[in-house]
C-alpha cells in the first residue's frame, strides 16, 4: 500500500506550455480527450449544471480542468487535445482556458454516458488519424507528481500501440475504499518504459467494506478511469461487445452526431466494453491520485488543522473537530464545538450534513429534484 497521501497536489504546478510542440510524447499519433461534461452533483451547492465541479477551485489555485489541461499539454501538443463537453460548457471552460481554439472542443449534443461519447470520439479520431492512440482523461481529478503521470502514460501508449490492448491506469490503494472499482491484475506484460503493465484478470464493481479490505490484501488496484487505447481497437471491441453502440456509429456520417446521441442508450465504458473484452490490460501507476468524488475527498487532498478540520473560504472554527467547511462569496461560516460535519455555503444556499453521508448527496439531490 502507498503511504504518501495526496496533500496540496498542485504545489509543483508549472505554467501551461506556450509552444504547441512542447510535450513529452514525440510521436504524432497520440491524442488526448478530456471528459468534461459531468455535473459533479456530489459537490452541490458549489457545483451546478452551469458551473460544474471541474470549474471549481476545490482547495486548488485554479479550477480542476486547468490542471487537467496542463497534464494533457505535457503529453501532446495542444492541437491534439479534445475537450468533450456540452455546448453549455464551452464558454465557461473557455473563460478559464482562454487559449483554447474552436477545434479543441468536440461538443456532445447530449450526455449519454462515457461509452457513447468515447465511441463517438474514437470514430472521429480514427477518421482524422487511422493510427491514433487515444488517452482519455477526466477533467476533475487530482494527481501528482506530473512527471510520474507523464512516465506512466508514455508507457501505456507504447503498450497500447504494441499489443493492441485497451488499457486502464491502476493505482495501488492507500486505504479501504468502497467508492472505486478495483482491478485484478493477471499475467505481467513485456516491459515498456518504467511502468509495470499486466493483463486484466477481472474488473470488480465498487465493493462493500469487507470485500474492499480483501481486495487490498490481494493486491488489487483502483481503477482510475484513465484509459489508453488505439481508436481502431476500441471501435473493434465495441463491435464485438457493444453492438447497441457500434451499430449506430454510421449515423454520425450519414445523419450527424445529433442522430447518434438521440438513439444511443446510456452506458458507461467500463460495463459496455472493459468488463467484457479479453483485450484489456492495466498499467500500474506510481503517482498519487484522487477522483475528488465528494466533499469527503477534501480531507485527503487538503492539509488538516490540529483538530482534523478542513476549511476553505471565510471560515472560523472554535473547538470544531473533524469537519469540512467550504465558503464562497459573501458571508461566513462559524463552527463551534461541532464534530464530523460538512458545511457548505455558496451564495444563498447553505448545506449541512454529517461527513458519513457525504457520498449520499447525489441521491438527496435526486429526491429534491423529484419533489419539485
Amino acid at each position: 500500500m502507498r503511504t504518501t497521501l495526496l496533500r496540496s497536489p498542485l504545489a509543483r504546478r508549472s505554467s501551461l506550455p506556450e509552444s504547441k510542440t512542447s510535450c513529452a510524447t514525440p510521436d504524432t499519433h497520440t491524442w488526448v480527450t478530456i471528459l468534461a461534461g459531468g455535473i459533479g452533483s456530489r459537490f452541490w451547492p458549489a457545483s451546478t449544471p452551469e458551473r460544474p465541479k471541474q470549474l471549481l477551485r476545490l482547495g486548488t489555485k485554479e479550477p480542476l480542468i486547468v490542471d487537467t489541461m496542463r497534464r494533457a499539454a505535457a503529453l501532446v501538443p495542444t492541437e491534439r487535445i479534445r475537450i468533450l463537453a456540452g455546448e453549455n460548457l464551452r464558454s465557461p471552460i473557455k473563460s478559464v482556458l482562454p487559449n483554447l481554439e474552436r477545434d479543441n472542443f468536440w461538443i456532445e449534443p447530449q450526455a449519454r454516458g462515457t461509452a457513447p461519447v468515447l465511441a463517438w470520439a474514437a470514430a472521429k479520431l480514427a477518421k482524422l488519424d487511422p493510427e491514433a492512440v487515444m488517452v482519455s482523461l477526466h477533467a476533475d481529478h487530482l494527481l501528482d507528481p506530473l512527471e510520474e503521470f507523464v512516465e506512466t502514460v508514455a508507457s501505456a501508449v507504447e503498450v497500447a500501440r504494441r499489443d493492441d490492448l485497451l488499457l486502464s491506469i491502476g493505482v495501488s490503494p492507500d486505504r479501504i475504499e468502497t467508492g472505486y472499482g478495483h482491478i485484478e491484475a493477471g499475467e505481467q506484460l513485456k516491459a515498456a518504459g518504467l511502468a509495470k503493465s499486466f493483463r486484466v484478470k477481472a474488473f470488480h464493481e465498487k465493493p462493500d467494506e469487507e470485500t474492499a479490505r480483501g481486495y487490498v490484501d490481494q493486491g488489487y488496484l483502483w481503477n482510475t478511469g484513465i484509459f489508453i487505447w488505439k481508436a481502431s481497437v476500441l471501435l473493434d471491441e465495441l463491435s464485438r461487445h457493444a453492438q447497441e453502440i457500434s451499430d449506430l456509429l454510421p449515423l454520425i456520417n450519414n445523419e450527424g452526431a445529433d442522430a447518434f446521441f438521440e438513439r444511443v442508450p446510456v452506458s458507461v465504458i467500463d460495463r459496455a466494453v472493459m468488463e467484457r473484452s479479453d483485450r484489456v490490460g492495466v498499467v500500474e501507476a506510481t503517482f498519487n491520485w484522487d477522483d475528488v468524488g465528494s466533499w469527503e475527498a477534501l480531507s485527503r487532498t487538503q492539509v488538516l488543522d490540529q483538530l482534523d478540520n478542513v476549511s476553505l473560504g471565510n471560515v472560523e472554527l472554535v473547538g470544531a473537530r473533524g469537519s469540512i467547511a467550504y465558503q464562497e462569496g459573501p458571508g461566513r461560516i462559524v463552527l463551534m464545538g461541532t464534530e464530523d460535519l460538512v458545511v457548505v455555503q455558496v451564495e444563498d444556499t447553505t448545506m449541512v450534513m454529517p461527513r458519513a453521508r457525504a457520498s449520499q448527496l447525489k441521491e438527496l439531490l435526486d429526491r429534491m429534484e423529484g419533489a419539485r
